[in-house]
């Protein structure tokens, strides 16, 4: 069996003894099965008790009656009227009879016995022996309880067949009771999984139900439907509204700067900061489509070639550096080409990098391409188990941050593209020092 099937195996059975439908079913069987076998309990052992007791009774009255009989006759007739029953007689002079024929009667004190054993056959025996010893002569009396004990079984196959005729009873009740209960709940699921948030308004579900449990719970659920659905739509115009209404002054910065660029025989610091102006506005302008994207869940249409927009990132970075010793490389193929936007590609990937390039003093910023993924390596403070463990937090700022700006959600803003995208994004610790991201792309479909 292949492993990936073992997990699903499990986890339907695990769901299957989650079921609510199938806990009402098992407590009804529980329920009918324990109170069957303790009705048969009850029962078995009020018929031996009662038994016991007139076995008792009757043996008692005869040996009564017998006695009677023996003082009455002069010593010459012992009788036992009852059936089942024999009474004997044994005098002092005759207790040879009593110790050949039942030598286990002898040690018997006053009272009523029970004797099991085997015949000579090996067939089972049980009866009980009522004894009265007196200095003339001792009294037997034997009451067979073979009867008894065949009426004993007959009762228990009785009860054993009616226990499990009721726990099948309970079980069908049981199935019939959930399928009942459950019935309005199952087609509220079912109206709920069809419902994919297709429609802006959904169809309420309380006017579909009873005004019951299940009908609270459905008129909640509207409820909770409608706010969200408010919530959703305001944040959806106010997502709208501020892309609208940061693109129109970035659209005009972009057209002054594109002026002002066309101009001939401009000054070198005046170009470098015109330049730098220029790249911010991408950047603005990147984040804002990529942020309106994520807000909305969709993912948008086109593709990027890793090495150029990773170029254009540290081209950008370089020019910030502000003469920190600090070497920005690109290595690798040049050949990638990822299904995303590049404002997407330059969120993510510019993250990555912004953090290399503000946490490493020295040394070098190397980016390197590979055949699906691109990594980007830094010689800066580490990596904590604190920070790698709350890295893509939103709001979470690493320990080394220290006084530099940022509020701690670029990465946060990684992850989510990754997950929007069906990408893998992974910061580790390096060999010696600095930190490893590494950001791996989906496979392209055919």
């Amino acid at each position: 069996m292949p492993e990936t099937v073992l997990p699903e195996v499990v986890r339907r059975r695990g769901r299957y003894r989650r079921r609510l439908r199938s806990r009402i079913i098992v407590s009804f069987v529980l329920l009918g099965f324990c109170l069957t076998t303790l009705f048969a309990f009850a029962t078995n052992w009020a018929r031996m008790r009662v038994e016991n007791q007139l076995v008792e009774d009757v043996m008692n009255r005869n040996l009564d009656a017998s006695w009677q009989s023996y003082m009455r006759s002069g010593g010459t007739d012992v009788v036992a009227p009852v059936q089942q029953m024999r009474a004997f007689l044994f005098r002092p002079d005759k207790l040879d009879g009593l110790r050949r024929d039942y030598p286990e009667w002898e040690g018997l004190q006053d009272g009523i016995h029970t004797i099991n054993g085997e015949d000579a056959e090996g067939k089972p025996f049980s009866y009980k022996v009522g004894v009265r010893k007196t200095p003339d002569a001792w009294f037997f009396i034997a009451y067979d309880m073979g009867q008894a004990l065949r009426g004993e079984q007959q009762l228990n196959r009785a009860l054993f067949l009616s226990v499990i005729i009721f726990s099948l009873l309970s079980w069908v009740l049981g199935w019939w009771s959930a399928s009942r209960v459950m019935r309005p709940v199952s087609d509220l699921a079912s109206r709920l999984r069809a419902y994919r948030g297709g429609a802006k308004h959904p169809e309420p579900l309380a006017p579909r139900f009873p005004d019951d449990e299940v009908g609270q719970l459905a008129e909640a659920l509207d409820d909770y439907s409608e706010r969200l659905t408010e919530v959703v739509q305001r944040d959806r115009e106010f997502n709208a509204d501020v892309s609208h209404e940061l693109r129109t002054p970035l659209a005009v910065i972009r057209g002054a700067t594109e002026l002002l660029l066309a101009r001939p025989n401009l000054d070198e610091k005046v170009l470098q900061r015109l330049q730098r102006i220029q790249r911010a506005e991408q950047q603005c302008s990147d984040l804002i489509g990529s942020l309106l994207l994520l807000s909305r869940n969709e993912r948008a249409q086109g593709s990027s070639n890793v090495a150029r927009v990773a170029e254009q990132l540290l081209e950008s970075h370089r020019a910030q550096l502000g003469g920190k010793p600090l070497e920005l490389v690109l290595e690798g193929s040049r050949e990638l080409v990822v299904d995303a936007p590049e404002s997407a590609l330059s969120v993510a990937l510019g993250n990555l990098i912004g953090n290399a390039v503000k946490y490493s003093q020295e040394g070098r910023v190397l980016v390197r391409v590979g055949a699906n993924a691109v990594e980007v390596i830094d010689n800066g403070p580490g990596l904590s188990e604190k920070d790698a463990a709350s890295l893509f937090q939103r709001g979470y700022r690493g320990t080394h941050a220290g006084h530099s700006q940022g509020g701690g959600i670029g990465l946060s803003i990684v992850s989510r593209l990754c997950a929007l995208y069906g990408w893998q994004v992974d910061i580790r610790p390096g060999k010696e020092r600095g930190v490893i991201a590494t950001l791996t792309f989906a496979p392209e479909l055919p």
